[in-house]
């Protein structure tokens, strides 16, 4: 079908193109009466305003954007972006505005959707999430000069306002908790090491298991088949860890899989705990312990910082709730204990 046009209405209301345009951008120089019937004619046959006429006049294009930079097949099973995204839409949506989201293979990739969304007039603003050391995406944005919330550690956030939690905070309640049931061999299987948030919490494990437990750190880039691979290596090693901190839920599924299969119980011969609570985490026996935070309020604080940014307001940064710590039935405490 085609898409109704100005022309449309203004044959069925009996009047001039112009005529429409000033009734429908709330111009004066057509009656009351004759503003409501157009406006009621544009209602009826369906009739919205063209973005890229709208652009050409400086109109707000009413949407942000989100590059994710990870493949697609992650995030169609990861937890914490889906509900990110969630508390992000739930903002959105009251305010009429729309999510713009792609998934990208790299950084320059990312860098230049950014530059054509903004040219081209697609969006107001974008989010901006996994942040690196150094982080050049940073630097163009900040050229660029469109309005950016970085979801992420506002240490490498340059100018651009910051929404984070302190990991540092959940890692050390973490590992007293673990140390506390008697587990002096702790392991953690991290995500990818080039991340901020990544090296933040490495650095918070080492230091709360210095001095009190033996530990070590394995990278893995999130996905179940790595955080698979990682377990079967740390399970299979003659000190093997009594418990083991996984970066996402997804991972720590899996190693709670990886345990089963080789008749490792849990948790009398080893400790479980995932990184972000989920149903997931929840449905599994045993449930999984995990960091609990609500991420869809975490997403629907950026998003109102984000939204106040393109309304021209001042944003500093915005420390929201550390992730906290929700036993269940993978943690217990360490066998040499018992």
């Amino acid at each position: 079908m085609k898409r109704p046009t100005i022309a449309d209405i203004a044959s069925r209301a009996g009047v001039s193109k112009v005529a429409v345009s000033y009734a429908l951008n709330g111009q004066p120089g057509v009656s009351d009466a004759t503003r409501a019937r157009i406006v009621a004619i544009a209602d009826e046959i369906g009739w919205r305003p063209n973005s890229a006429a709208r652009a050409l006049n400086g109109a707000r294009a009413n949407c942000v954007g989100l590059a994710l930079c990870r493949p697609a097949r992650i995030l169609g099973v990861e937890p914490y972006f889906m509900g990110l995204i969630s508390g992000i839409e739930g903002v959105l949506a009251a305010r009429s505005y729309a999510l713009l989201l792609q998934v990208v293979t790299g950084h320059q990739q990312e860098s230049e959707v950014y530059r054509h969304w903004w040219g081209e007039s697609r969006i107001d603003g974008v989010f901006l999430v996994d942040l690196h050391y150094s982080d050049a995406r940073v630097a163009e944005l900040e050229r660029l000069g469109m309005p950016v919330v970085v979801i992420g550690h506002p240490s490498e956030s340059g100018t651009l306002p910051a929404v984070w939690s302190d990991d540092g905070q959940a890692v050390r309640e973490t590992v007293g908790y673990l140390v506390a049931l008697g587990h002096r061999r702790v392991a953690r299987v991290a995500g990818l090491p080039e991340l901020v948030h990544t090296t933040v919490r490495d650095q918070a494990f080492q230091a709360a298991c210095e001095g009190v437990a033996e530990h070590v750190i394995v990278h893995t880039d999130y996905t179940g088949e790595e955080g698979a691979r990682a377990t079967r290596r740390l399970l299979s090693s003659p000190d093997r860890p009594t418990a083991i901190v996984y970066d996402n839920d997804i991972m720590a599924v899996a190693g709670l899989s990886v345990a089963q299969e080789m008749r490792v119980e849990v948790p009398r011969d080893l400790s479980i705990v995932a990184w972000d609570d989920s149903p997931l985490a929840q449905v599994v026996r045993p449930p999984l312990t995990a960091l609990t935070r609500d991420i869809p309020a975490y997403g629907a604080h950026a998003a109102q910082r984000l939204l106040a940014l393109i309304a021209g307001e001042s944003v500093p940064p915005f420390e929201d709730r550390a992730g906290v710590l929700t036993p269940r039935g993978s943690t217990g405490p360490a066998h040499s204990s018992r």
